[in-house]
């Protein structure tokens, strides 16, 4: 359910949002940030192009979020390997706030939000002319979706889990 409805949150809403340009908010990557640790990593990637797929369809952008959604799968795991806690993830935990903890959250959404950008705009882009305002969009764009990130998580957690 939380995945269609980030779906069309992005599609009908977020999608139509660009201040000046430079802020652009894609909280759909939420979908694959809170995957299960258990997440068979084909079926990240399988779910990374759907979801990427999908966004493409209603975004006619041929292809650049089906690649940032890839990118952001495939690192994911090194991520995680990274950021874990020496005696591995608890069975059953999540990579959310309440699991894990607003900062270990924070670091870990923000370098994969941060790199999926990367890739999506300099592919948008694809000319090195523009490098400093097209990193300039990334981080902007970065930090306002882990805003939106952050918002979205505060919904989502039922009064069960406060």
């Amino acid at each position: 359910m939380r995945f269609i409805l980030l779906v069309l949150i992005q599609v009908l809403i977020l999608n139509n949002i660009q201040l000046s340009g430079y802020l652009n908010p894609f909280l759909y990557v939420l979908i694959l940030l809170m995957l299960p640790f258990e997440t068979a990593d084909w079926v990240v990637m399988l779910l990374a192009f759907m979801l990427g797929l999908l966004l493409d369809m209603f975004s006619d952008t041929l292809g650049l979020h089906t690649s940032a959604c890839v990118f952001l799968a495939y690192a994911r795991k090194s991520v995680l390997r990274y950021m874990a806690p020496r005696e591995g993830y608890e069975s059953g935990k999540k990579p959310n706030f309440r699991d894990m903890g607003i900062s270990w959250f924070f670091i870990y959404a923000g370098i994969l939000v941060f790199a999926h950008h990367l890739v999506l705009f300099y592919l948008e882009t694809f000319r090195l002319n523009d490098f400093f305002s097209t990193f300039f969009k990334v981080t902007l764009s970065s930090a306002f979706t882990l805003l939106t990130i952050f918002i979205a998580q505060l919904l989502f957690v039922t009064p069960k889990e406060r």
